[in-house]
């Protein structure tokens, strides 16, 4: 067989969707399994978007767009931003994607050269390692730590800057931990960026899914995203459109021309008729999302006191996103043993916190974004049930 690429096989992907592939394999068995591995909101997406979508390929808009994005869906995307995200930017500024995640790899390409740094902070979303393996560019890990509540501490990215780094990624709220950064340390982190003359990858994704009531705060408040700030965002887990494949991008005018070049390169525009999706979705904004995270809220206060009644685990309460964080160590396993085990012995499939960085050993990423609150509860009590048993079978053993 012909040798690949090297950067083939710095290629991860997101093991989240191979947990998924082999659990679909238990489920045609006749398995009942409990999902928490994939961060894909359960909701139906907004009646507004089929009623969008249905008649824009009626009236014939099947064809290529401006590569960008339509005039008209920019045009919402300013608006949105400054009524939810609190600054003001323009249509230059808006780059139309086919969904968030690929908004890393636009970013880092035409940022960062081979064998520049990018700080990211660990642990964190997949791609961003997978990606930044991909184009050779250096990780430079600042841990999220559990007694910081797994917020970004400036001071360590500051200590982490060399005369290499050329950008800073933060996330909240994040996944996979659920945290939210204080403004206080956002603004911090923007104005270490901005001492080293740094790119400042901001990505809120997440956007409004808090539980305190507040929108977070946005690093874009802080230069209107025309110098330094970059925003990575979407419609997909806001309005549980994940499989739709649209988000946006908002940063400095000459960098967004430069990113459309490698859309345009890449995957030529966002079908229109998707597009006028996204524009009826974001006009009905509050009304489809508000409720939505209520929803969610009730499913997490339900899973985190489950999973601190579990022996050996404890887990904080996450203030944003659809994820909880649990540390398992007090298990005796690491976070990969206790999936493995959940799933073969409880049918629970959970995703292990290494996969989110080296930083995620001693923990497991469970995402409540699908599941309902009754099947929390009988996942929790089968989690229970097979832990008890171990420590019990565990017990015996030492006894004799």
């Amino acid at each position: 067989m012909k040798k690949l690429a090297e950067a083939s096989d710095r290629l991860k992907g997101q093991e989240m969707f191979q947990i998924l592939e082999r659990v679909k394999e238990l489920e045609k068995q006749g398995e009942k399994i409990f999902h928490f591995e994939l961060g894909d909101p359960g909701f139906r997406s907004p009646d507004v978007a089929f009623e969008a979508i249905c008649k824009s390929i009626q009236d014939g808009e099947t064809h290529y767009t401006n590569s960008s994005g339509v005039p008209d869906l920019r045009k919402e995307v300013v608006e949105f931003v400054e009524k939810n995200k609190r600054f003001k930017t323009n249509e230059k500024q808006i780059l139309i994607t086919p969904g968030a995640n690929i908004q890393i790899f636009y970013a880092a390409a035409c940022i960062a050269n081979s064998g520049d740094e990018i700080i990211v902070p660990d642990p964190a979303f997949v791609s961003y390692f997978s990606i930044l393996d991909f184009l050779d560019i250096k990780i430079i890990r600042v841990p999220l730590l559990e007694e910081n509540n797994f917020r970004l501490n400036p001071s360590d990215v500051e200590k982490a800057i060399t005369d290499k780094t050329k950008m800073i990624i933060i996330n909240s709220p994040s996944n996979p931990t659920g945290s939210v950064m204080t403004t206080e340390e956002i603004k911090e982190i923007y104005e270490i960026a901005k001492k080293h003359d740094l790119f400042l990858v901001s990505d809120e994704i997440y956007g409004n899914i808090v539980y305190n009531g507040n929108y977070p705060f946005s690093a874009g408040q802080l230069d209107n995203c025309q110098e330094r700030v970059i925003i990575i965002d979407g419609l997909s887990k806001r309005y549980a459109m994940t499989g739709w494949r649209i988000g946006f991008m908002i940063a400095p005018e000459n960098l967004i021309r430069k990113m459309a070049l490698l859309l345009e390169t890449t995957s030529s525009c966002v079908s229109p008729f998707i597009q006028r999706a996204a524009i009826a979705v974001l006009r009905k904004d509050e009304a489809i999302s508000l409720n939505n995270v209520q929803k969610l809220k009730k499913r997490r206060d339900v899973l985190v006191e489950g999973l601190n009644s579990l022996p050996g685990v404890k887990c904080l309460n996450p203030e944003g996103a659809f994820y909880a964080f649990p540390n398992i160590k007090g298990t005796g396993m690491t976070g990969r043993e206790f999936c493995e085990f959940m799933l073969e012995k409880a049918r629970v499939a959970i995703s292990p916190g290494d996969v989110f960085g080296k930083y995620g050993e001693d923990y497991v990423r469970l995402s409540y974004s699908k599941i309902s609150e009754e099947d929390i509860k009988k996942a929790v009590d089968k989690m229970k049930a097979v832990l008890e048993k171990s420590i019990k079978n565990s017990q015996i053993k030492n006894k004799e």
